[in-house]
Parts: structure tokens; sequence; C-alpha cells
């Protein structure tokens, strides 16, 4: 573990993880949740996607968890969050070097993260990293008509 990890533990997410980080989830601001946000759907998730999600437990409590998968191609890192108290210790810091050292040791040399336009926090975490903000690329989305909150 980083020195950063001092204060959290950061583990391999499992799906027993999944209440508590719903909660930290839903209680983040810049944060928006789906209908793929259920437990089956992060159960789906985490069983395509072995290894590459985290969380940071500090006294048997979730304070930050990221969502990390990939294509085979790129990786995609989703819902970084930590609670306000883990925040400016390398919490969110250490939960993107576990996700993209497993992502690396998958062979992928490309990662994608998602931020929402009013997420001014997130943008600045991302950006202080060296991140690149896109804009030369638009995402287009197809939602199935049967769940529009997918």
């Amino acid at each position: 573990m980083a020195a950063a990890e001092a204060g959290a533990r950061v583990r391999a997410m499992t799906l027993a993880d999944y209440e508590g980080v719903a909660a930290l989830l839903a209680g983040t601001a810049g944060v928006r949740l789906r209908g793929a946000d259920s437990r089956a759907g992060i159960a789906k998730y985490l069983a395509r996607n072995p290894g590459h999600s985290f969380v940071a437990e500090e006294g048997g409590r979730v304070v930050g968890c990221l969502l990390g998968g990939h294509d085979g191609r790129r990786g995609y890192l989703y819902h970084l969050a930590v609670a306000p108290e883990a925040r400016r210790r390398g919490t969110g810091s250490a939960l993107v070097a576990r996700t993209l050292d497993a992502l690396r040791a998958a062979g992928i040399e490309k990662v994608h993260a998602d931020v929402l336009p009013e997420n001014e926090a997130g943008l600045a975490f991302w950006l202080r990293r060296g991140w690149q903000r896109r804009d030369d690329i638009l995402r287009m989305s197809w939602v199935s008509p049967d769940n529009p909150n997918a």
C-alpha cells in the first residue's frame, strides 16, 4: 500500500460492499446513480471486471470507491467517490492508482473517466493528476425504451 493509504485501507471491491458503496455514492455531490447502479447491475459489472474496482475502508466503513473495468481495448472509470472526512489525504489517488495498476496488468494502456459537467470538484481532481479533458469527442448513448433510467 502507498503511504497515502495509511488512514484508509484500499482493497478490491466485492458485492458485500454494495450497501456501503451505494450509500457513499448517493450522498456524494456530482455523482448520479442510475438503474445500472442497482445491486444486480453492480454484481454483473464486478463479475465482468474482476479485480478492477476498489473500496477504501476506515473503521469498517466504506469511505471511498472506484469502479473500474475495460472492454479489452480501453479502460473506464466510474463513480470515484470519497467521503468528505477522508478527502485531501490521498484516498482518491490511492483508489485511482490501484485501479490503473489492475488495468495496466490487463494490458490496458488508455483509460477514460466520465465526469458530469457540473462536478467541478471531480474535474479539478482529474486535472490535478494530469488527466486530459477531452473536447474533441462527444459520447453518444442508446438507452433501452424499456428502461429510461438504465
